[in-house]
């Protein structure tokens, strides 16, 4: 999952590009509204956490020229503390939730995890794939319960397939989402990467579909399990 953090505040920002790099997310951040909106409108972000007040273009004003740009990237707005308004002009503007300054840290990262699990269309907090289960609150993946050790990489991309699962990816979208603007990007390390994964998780778990990309599924031995069991 790749986020663009857009704040003005530079001890808040540091502190939450740590938080949310730690909880497994690619960060991006930006310090006023013009780098905001250009960000958001030529990369492919997961999703935007925007502060309301910022400097040369304010937060309101670039989710508004976002929505009018088609750009449908799910944005958690963050504003001053007792500024109702605020909130009925983010929400106005087209974002999808907001959180209130100040915050715990804790429950921003709730936040987020709700919002890009809604917005892939997932209504537990959990995702699974047959006996492939992924905890985005514990950061922690399971194989048939036994617990999985991934690298930070490894991780991002499972949890990418995962939240995408059953659909076709190619490599070139799982590096728009796997590395930060700063990141020294070359889609032939996503191949390393799928390689270790399987390794991991099992190799017929990942499909690689010529020409295309990868596909998460379930092997064809746990769907008999499932159905039998439904």
């Amino acid at each position: 999952m790749r986020i663009l953090l857009v704040e003005d505040d530079k001890d808040l920002s540091r502190q939450l590009k740590a938080a949310l790099s730690d909880a497994g997310y690619a960060v991006d951040h930006a310090a006023d509204g013009e780098e905001a909106q250009f960000l958001g409108e030529t990369e492919p972000y997961d999703a935007v956490i925007l502060d309301i007040g910022l400097p040369k273009v304010d937060g309101v004003t670039v989710l508004e020229r976002w929505r009018r740009g088609n750009v449908a990237t799910p944005v958690l707005i963050l504003t001053a503390r007792g500024t109702w308004s605020e909130k009925v002009a983010g929400f106005d503007a087209g974002a999808d939730d907001y959180l209130t300054k100040p915050f715990h840290t804790e429950e921003l990262l709730a936040r987020l995890r709700a919002l890009l699990r809604r917005s892939a269309g997932h209504s537990t907090p959990s995702l699974s794939v047959g006996c492939l289960r992924l905890d985005p609150r514990a950061a922690r993946v399971n194989v048939k319960g036994e617990p999985l050790r991934l690298t930070s990489l490894e991780y991002r991309l499972l949890h990418y397939l995962m939240m995408h699962q059953g659909r076709v990816i190619s490599r070139t979208e799982l590096v728009e989402h796997l590395y930060d603007q700063d990141f020294d990007r070359d889609s032939n390390t996503v191949e390393v990467f799928i390689g270790r994964l399987r390794k991991k998780i099992g190799p017929d778990r990942i499909d690689t579909v010529r020409g295309l990309g990868y596909r998460l599924t379930a092997p064809a031995d746990e769907l008999k399990d499932t159905e039998g069991g439904a």
